[in-house]
């Protein structure tokens, strides 16, 4: 009758914060390059896990319904690759490979199967185990701006995504080839807020050693530098329809940028296991930690379109050259 209850009658395990370091799945091409850079596991730690309910012969309700995560929570409905929550446990090693618990296909199950409306909640150990997470990436690249961008995947990508991601890396370094790696570990996904390209941005910083302004596949720019300890943005997205919500999801983006570039990493072993299982131990930089960000809006006259990911990749590029471009993420400033 209540989550209290469901959860000692399942016999969950809380979550933990493992003292084991993390790790780098991919190793960055060999040969001499003007900037390299290499990535790890990443949460979108997102702060409502996966919720659907269902009444008895009725529709689940949508997963992303109660918020979003920049491309980390997907609507998966019902299909013959999700996972029963009767038939296994989440960390049953013979599912680890399956797609993510859809509890859109739980809440419909439950539901018929008790004649009566049932709510089904993700945990937080579900979800840091099973949500989509950033591709690690091994990147190189030369002076002339040629060079190689690893993503690591757990999932083989279809040809539409490998030429999405292609197209908008090539948009922002030219030169960059992208290649895929199999890697073990939970799933991966392309949808993730700039995935790929804002990793070329940051690649193409390094060789120049100048910030230029970042244009989006969507046609947003956005520049950013630091100074004296402040973070200073500047975008431009089209119309503005309201310059406070604009200007938070900047600031957001900012904030995601600097705390991926600097702290951010989830322990990940050989067999593919997480280890870090609570959103403290994400290494999310806290708000007292984060610098001052100051944010300039300049409107247009086109269609609106998403700015805060174009502010998101010029942070995290302009953030990683005030920081003599250290080739490890994170950082650890």
């Amino acid at each position: 009758e209540t989550l209290t209850e469901a959860r000692a009658e399942s016999g969950k395990v809380q979550g933990r914060r493992t003292t084991a370091g993390h790790s780098w799945p991919l190793e960055v091409p060999e040969g001499e390059w003007a900037a390299c850079l290499r990535t790890t596991w990443t949460d979108a730690a997102y702060l409502e896990t996966d919720a659907s309910w269902c009444e008895p012969g009725g529709e689940p309700s949508s997963t992303v319904a109660n918020g979003g995560a920049f491309g980390a929570k997907g609507d998966h409905g019902h299909d013959e690759t999700a996972v029963s929550i009767r038939d296994a446990s989440i960390r049953d090693a013979s599912i680890r490979d399956a797609s993510i618990l859809d509890v859109r296909d739980a809440a419909r199950e439950l539901a018929d199967e008790h004649n009566r409306p049932v709510l089904v909640l993700a945990s937080r150990e579900d979800v840091a185990e099973r949500s989509p997470k950033r591709p690690p990436v091994a990147g190189a690249i030369s002076s002339d701006g040629s060079g190689v961008l690893r993503l690591g995947v757990t999932t083989a990508l279809s040809a539409g995504e490998l030429d999405e991601i292609a197209t908008a890396v090539s948009a922002v370094a030219p030169g960059l080839t992208v290649e895929t790696v199999p890697i073990v570990g939970p799933p991966t996904s392309t949808r993730l807020r700039a995935v790929g390209w804002a990793e070329a941005v940051a690649l193409q910083t390094g060789a120049t050693g100048t910030l230029n302004p970042v244009r989006s596949p969507e046609g947003a720019t956005a520049e950013a530098v630091v100074e004296d300890g402040v973070i200073k943005v500047v975008v431009s997205c089209g119309q503005v329809l309201d310059q406070t919500v604009l200007r938070s999801y900047c600031i957001g983006a900012a904030h995601m940028a600097w705390s991926w570039l600097t702290s951010e990493a989830m322990v990940v072993d050989d067999s593919g296991v997480v280890h870090d299982l609570t959103v403290r131990s994400f290494g999310v930089l806290r708000a007292v930690d984060m610098p001052q960000v100051e944010v300039e809006i300049i409107g247009g006259e086109s269609e609106p379109v998403n700015g805060s990911d174009a502010v998101f990749a010029a942070v995290a590029a302009a953030g990683w050259l005030a920081n003599d471009c250290r080739p490890d993420w994170p950082i650890g400033i």
